[in-house]
């Protein structure tokens, strides 16, 4: 079938797209670099330019007779300090995109049969212990705000021909990207441990999930609405952190002061590693999906067994 990426060239996007052409498909990446001639390729992945202004563009024609898209655009959260103007890139970048594929979605002669759109469980906003499964209401924080506008805006392209499912991601772990290589350097020189005082969940995910978690749904008549991609024991940072000094064969013990972090990073200390959610995946495991790395010790294992 005919599968749309937008921001299929990031950490996500790289290895959804590999997958999907080793399955056959016809899969079009749709990116926001300027004069790219659209037979241009990569991976056997059709690239095509696009400018997610919040309207249809002369791209929207490759989501007419598409049989699914996926939205993975979006400017990344961590590459820089909250500042007001970033906040609000952070938002706009996910909005419009996202605002842009539901009105192609809608006025499509033959629309796609699903949209798989990004969210994060920071949908749910800081938590306790609790846990948080796809039922629970938003947050109100920065990022709870921002993922329930852009839940909202996937939500317009919702009809009897297209399903709309909402792949809310946690961390996902790889060496090549995401949260994980930020990680590392502390333990390499035996200076790692927790974050703050270690007792916040972190929900986690192998990136190798991920991928079968979307493809999963994309292929599932009953995944449809909000979807925990995370995997079914989320820890504290405590415990992952004790997990990745097992990996690397380090010591775990060094924590990473709080006030220290906030300092550094200011607001997005707080959201990103001060507090968590204890999100499960529950309408996955309800549907039959199977993880392969239903633990964080395999999955740090697998990731640092490799050469």
């Amino acid at each position: 079938m005919k599968v749309v990426i937008a921001g299929g060239t990031g950490f996500l996007g790289r290895p959804l797209t590999q997958a999907l052409l080793l399955d056959g498909h016809d899969v079009v990446v749709l990116t926001r670099r300027s004069q790219l001639a659209p037979q241009e390729t990569s991976d056997g992945a059709r690239l095509v330019s696009w400018n997610p202004n919040g309207e249809p563009g002369p791209w929207a024609g490759e989501i007419d007779g598409a049989q699914a898209v996926v939205n993975l655009a979006g400017e990344s959260i961590a590459a820089g300090r909250w500042t007001s103007a970033r906040k609000q890139r952070i938002r706009d970048s996910r909005v419009r995109a996202t605002r842009s594929l539901a009105a192609a979605i809608r006025a499509a002669a033959a629309p796609p049969s699903v949209f798989v759109s990004g969210s994060a469980v920071g949908y749910y906003g800081p938590l306790g212990d609790e846990k948080a499964a796809e039922d629970r209401p938003a947050g109100s924080d920065f990022l709870a705000r921002i993922c329930e506008q852009w839940e909202r805006e996937a939500a317009g392209a919702s009809s009897d021909r297209t399903r709309v499912a909402f792949i809310r991601t946690g961390i996902v772990l790889e060496k090549d990207g995401g949260a994980l290589p930020q990680m590392l350097p502390p333990f390499r020189f035996g200076l790692g441990g927790p974050v703050g005082r270690g007792d916040q969940y972190w929900p986690w995910i192998h990136r190798d999930d991920w991928v079968a978690l979307v493809r999963w749904t994309m292929t599932t008549a009953a995944a449809n609405g909000p979807i925990n991609a995370t995997a079914p024991h989320p820890v504290t940072s405590a415990a992952f952190a004790r997990a990745l000094g097992r990996a690397m064969h380090r010591p775990a013990f060094m924590p990473a002061p709080a006030f220290a972090l906030k300092l550094l990073l200011g607001e997005m200390a707080d959201a990103l590693l001060l507090s968590g959610q204890n999100a499960v995946p529950v309408k996955a495991l309800q549907s039959g999906f199977q993880f392969r790395y239903p633990t964080v010790d395999e999955a740090l294992g697998a990731i640092f067994a490799r050469t």
